[in-house]
C-alpha cells in the first residue's frame, strides 16, 4: 500500500476533534485509509459503510442505540453523504458525550456541500481532502512521471498493470460517476447530457471560464452551467483557479480559469490512451500546466492560497502563490524544454513583485535564468517550495 501523506495529520486531528472528516473523490483511497488508521488508534473502532443495504438500515433507523452502545469506540461511517440527516443528530450526540476521536466520517462530497445540506457541526470536526496520489507519494513505487501525468493519481488507475486495464478502469470511474454520484449531488439524471457536460469542460481545460459559451454549446442556461460546474467541484473532480487582483489598478481579467483536477481524468475523456498519444495530442501543453498546478495545489499549507494572474494587455502567470494579502511565488509552466521567458511573464512579476520566480519545464535543472528567476522540473520546485515553508 503507498503511505498517504495525509495519514498523520488525520491521526493528529483525532487528538483533539470529536469527529474528523475524510473527504475527496470515489476510488481516492478513502477507506484504504481509514482501515490502516484504525489499526494505528488507542481505541477500538467499527464501521459502517452506507453503501452496503444492512449497515444503511441499521444507522438510518437506529442512529441513538448505536452511538450509545459504542461510546468506548471510534464509529467510522463510510459515505456519509448518503444520509445527510445524520449529520444534526451527531451534534446533539456529540455535545452529550464530548471527547476526542468519536467520529471518523467519510465522504465524496465537499464540506460545503455538506454544510449546506445539514446543521453544522462547526467546532467540532476536522475535515480533510483526500486527493489522487500526488507526485512525492506516486515516487515510493515503481513509477514514472510521464506514467503519472498520464494515467493521474487514482490508485487502481495508476497501478494498472497496462495502460489498456488503465482505460478500462476510466470507463468505469466516469460511467459510475455519471449514471449516480453526479445526478445524488444534483446534476442531471439524464447520462447523455452529463457526459456531454464533462467532455466540453475537458475541452477548455486550462482555459477563462464562460458560463454562457458552455451553455449556448450545449444548449443549456447560465444558471444551469453555473449549478453544474459547482456539483463538478463539490465531487472534487474539476477545479476553479480565481485570478489574483486585490490592490491591482490594471485591467484585471477576473473570470476564474477551470481544470479537470485528475490528469488521468481529462486524458481519457479526450481519448488519449497511451503516453505517445498524449505526445502528440493539442491537449497536452494544457494538460502539462494543470498537471504541475494540481500537485503543488495538493501539498500546499493552510496559508498559502493558490491564484492564476491575466492583465488585459497581456501580462500572465499560470500560477501565483499568495501568503495573507501578498504574493511570494510566481510560477510559468512550459512544456517546451526550452524555458524562455515571454514579456508577459516579466510584465507579471513586476506587478506581482514576488521574490521567487520559476520556469517549471519536464526537464528543470535547478538553473538561474535571469534574477529572482529559476528554471525547475516539477520535482525541483516542489523541493524550492518546501524550503521557502509554502508546502
Amino acid at each position: 500500500m503507498i503511505k498517504r501523506t495525509l495519514d498523520s495529520t488525520v491521526l493528529q486531528s483525532l487528538d483533539f476533534f470529536p469527529v474528523v472528516g475524510i473527504l475527496g473523490p470515489r476510488q481516492v483511497g478513502k477507506t484504504t485509509l481509514v482501515k490502516s488508521l484504525m489499526s494505528q488508534l488507542n481505541r477500538a473502532s467499527v464501521y459502517f459503510d452506507l453503501e452496503i443495504a444492512e449497515d444503511y438500515e441499521t444507522l438510518v433507523n437506529n442512529t441513538t442505540w448505536v452511538i450509545d452502545n459504542n461510546q468506548d469506540k471510534t464509529i467510522v461511517i463510510d459515505e456519509i453523504q448518503r444520509y445527510l440527516p445524520l449529520l444534526p443528530q451527531l451534534r446533539g450526540l456529540i455535545d452529550r458525550n464530548r471527547k476526542a476521536g468519536r467520529f471518523i466520517l467519510l465522504g465524496s462530497a465537499s464540506p460545503v456541500f455538506l454544510q449546506k445540506s445539514s446543521e453544522s457541526l462547526a467546532g467540532r470536526v476536522a475535515y480533510h481532502e483526500l486527493s489522487p496520489i500526488g507526485y512525492s507519494e506516486m515516487q515510493q513505487v515503481n513509477i514514472t512521471e510521464n506514467t503519472h501525468w498520464l494515467r493521474g493519481g487514482f490508485p487502481d488507475a495508476l497501478l494498472a498493470p497496462t495502460d489498456a486495464f488503465w482505460g478500462q478502469w476510466q470507463q468505469n470511474f466516469i460511467k459510475t460517476y455519471v449514471e449516480q454520484d453526479l445526478s445524488n449531488l444534483g446534476m442531471s439524471n439524464q447520462a447523455s447530457i452529463t457526459n456531454n457536460f464533462l467532455r466540453m469542460i475537458s475541452h477548455i481545460h486550462g482555459s477563462l471560464l464562460n458560463y454562457s459559451m458552455i451553455g449556448n454549446s450545449l444548449g443549456l442556461t447560465h444558471t444551469t452551467v453555473q449549478r453544474y460546474v459547482d456539483i463538478l467541484e463539490q465531487a472534487f473532480l474539476i477545479r476553479r483557479l480565481e485570478p489574483w487582483f486585490v490592490n491591482m489598478s490594471k485591467r484585471i481579467v477576473k473570470s476564474p480559469k477551470i481544470y479537470i483536477r485528475d490528469s488521468g481524468n481529462l486524458h481519457y475523456l479526450h481519448n488519449v490512451r497511451s503516453f505517445s498519444d498524449l505526445t502528440q495530442n493539442p491537449i497536452a501543453g494544457a494538460s502539462w500546466e494543470g498537471y504541475v498546478i494540481e500537485q503543488i495545489i495538493q501539498r500546499l499549507n493552510d496559508s498559502v492560497q493558490p491564484y492564476f494572474y491575466r492583465t488585459s494587455n497581456g501580462a500572465e502567470m499560470d500560477l501565483v502563490l499568495v501568503k495573507g494579502l501578498k504574493p511570494v511565488v510566481a510560477i510559468e509552466i512550459k512544456l517546451s524544454l526550452t524555458p524562455a521567458l515571454k514579456r508577459g511573464s516579466t510584465e507579471s512579476v513586476n506587478d506581482l513583485r514576488t521574490e521567487h520566480n520559476f520556469v517549471v519545464t519536464p526537464a528543470g535543472g535547478n538553473m538561474p535564468l535571469k534574477p529572482s528567476w529559476t528554471h525547475c522540473n516539477l520535482k525541483e520546485v516542489l523541493g524550492q517550495l518546501a524550503n521557502l515553508d509554502l508546502i
